[in-house]
C-alpha cells in the first residue's frame, strides 16, 4: 500500500485531499508546519494559528491517520520572509508564495515526508498531474478554473511531480465542500484564506514598517522624462498600475509606471505611457526538465489573478525567457511570476525582471 504525506493547514482543502486518499486505499498521514510569526501575532498567522492546528488534529482524529507537526520556523523566516523583504528592497513586488512552494512545502516538508517512509506527498491545492507511459508528469489546471493554483506551482520540476499528488484538482469547490460533509470533517464550512500568511490580516506596508522601515526612505516622484512632479514615501508603498494615493495634483490621472531603487525615484505617467509589450523573466522552470527549442506560442499570466494574454515566448540562455505580447499589458510588475500555458498545461514560469 502506498504511503502518502498530506501537508495539512486546518482548511477544507487538505482535509478533503486526506479523506479523498485514504478512501482511495493509500497509507495516509498528516503533516502540518509549524511556521514563523511575528512575535505576538501567532494567533493571526493564517497557516498554523492555534485553531487551525487543533482543526487540523480533528480531522486527522476523525480519518483515523497520524498527525506529525513539524518545526519549520527559521528555515521559513530565513526563506520566504527574506525573500519578501530583499524583493521590496531591489524595488520588486515579490510573490513570496513561489519560495515557500519551491523551498518550503516541496522541498523542506517534501523532504520530512520522504524520511518517514512516504512515496508521495499530497496537498490541496487545486491542479491536477497527468503522466504519460515513459514517466514523464505533465502539469494541468484544475477542473475548476475559479479556484486554478497551477500559477503557484509551475516552480516544481520532475522529480518533485513524480512524488506529487493534488487530489482536490478533479473537483468543483462545491463538491469539496460537500465531501467535507458526507465525511463529517470540521472544516467543511471553514472560509478560504486570501492574504499572505504571515501579513496576519494585516497591509504589507504595516508589516514592512515594523521589520524594514529603511527601506520606506521617502524620495522624488519624477515623469519618464525626467521631471519632477512630487515625492514619494517609500517605494515600497506603491505598484505598477496604481493610481489612488500618488498625492500628486495633475489635470490628468496619473499611475505608476516604474520604480527605481539605486534612484529611490518612483516614475509616474499618463494611462496611455502605462503598459508594455515585452518583458524578460528569470530563473525561469520548465516543468519538462528542459528548455523547448525556439520560439512557441504560449498563454501567460503575469500575476496570479491576471487573465491569460497570448504571447511568443523565447527562451533564452541563463535560464530566462523572453516574452512579447500580442496586446500590450498594463500591469507587468517585476517580482511576480509569468507563467506560460499551453491550453490546460504549465510550460513553465520565471520572475518578472
Amino acid at each position: 500500500m502506498p504511503r502518502v504525506v498530506v501537508a495539512m493547514s486546518g482548511g477544507v482543502d487538505s482535509s478533503v485531499a486526506a479523506a479523498l486518499l485514504k478512501e482511495q486505499g493509500y497509507d495516509v498521514m498528516g503533516m502540518m508546519l509549524r511556521l514563523w510569526s511575528e512575535p505576538g501575532k501567532e494567533d493571526s498567522n493564517r497557516c498554523c494559528t492555534p485553531d487551525s492546528m487543533a482543526q487540523a488534529r480533528r480531522v486527522a482524529a476523525k480519518l483515523d491517520i497520524p498527525f506529525y507537526v513539524i518545526d519549520a520556523k527559521n528555515v521559513f523566516r530565513e526563506t520566504v520572509v527574506q525573500y519578501f523583504l530583499d524583493g521590496y528592497a531591489r524595488g520588486e513586488t515579490p510573490n513570496p508564495c513561489l519560495i515557500c512552494n519551491r523551498q518550503i512545502r516541496w522541498t523542506f516538508l517534501l523532504e520530512h515526508a520522504l524520511a518517514l517512509g512516504a512515496d508521495f506527498m499530497a496537498t490541496g491545492h487545486y491542479v491536477r498531474i497527468r503522466r504519460d507511459e515513459r514517466g514523464k508528469s505533465e502539469l494541468l489546471r484544475a477542473v475548476d478554473r475559479s479556484k486554478d493554483q497551477s500559477y503557484v506551482l509551475h516552480v516544481l520540476d520532475q522529480e518533485k511531480l513524480a512524488r506529487a499528488l493534488f487530489p482536490v484538482g478533479d473537483y468543483p469547490k462545491t463538491e469539496i465542500r460537500t465531501i467535507a460533509e458526507k465525511h463529517g470533517l470540521s472544516t467543511a464550512s471553514r472560509p478560504d484564506s486570501q492574504d499572505l500568511c504571515f501579513l496576519a490580516g494585516e497591509d504589507y506596508r504595516a508589516f514592512l514598517q515594523r521589520n524594514a522601515a529603511e527601506m520606506l526612505k521617502p524620495g522624488e516622484i519624477v515623469t519618464r522624462d525626467g521631471r519632477l512632479i512630487g515625492a514619494h514615501n517609500g517605494l515600497a508603498n506603491y505598484t505598477i498600475g496604481q493610481r489612488k494615493g500618488l498625492g500628486i495634483a495633475s489635470p490628468v490621472p496619473l499611475y505608476v509606471l516604474g520604480k527605481n531603487s539605486a534612484t529611490n525615484t518612483l516614475v509616474v505617467g499618463t494611462q496611455a505611457e502605462l503598459g508594455s509589450r515585452e518583458l524578460t523573466a528569470r530563473e525561469v522552470n520548465w516543468l519538462s526538465g528542459e528548455a523547448p527549442q525556439g520560439s512557441f506560442r504560449a498563454e501567460v499570466k503575469i500575476r496570479y489573478t491576471a487573465k491569460e494574454a497570448e504571447a511568443s515566448v523565447t527562451p533564452l540562455d541563463g535560464n530566462r525567457a523572453q516574452v512579447r505580447f500580442d496586446a500590450p499589458q498594463r500591469d507587468i510588475t517585476a517580482g511576480q511570476a509569468a507563467v506560460f500555458f499551453q491550453g490546460e498545461a504549465v510550460i513553465g514560469g520565471g520572475v518578472i525582471v
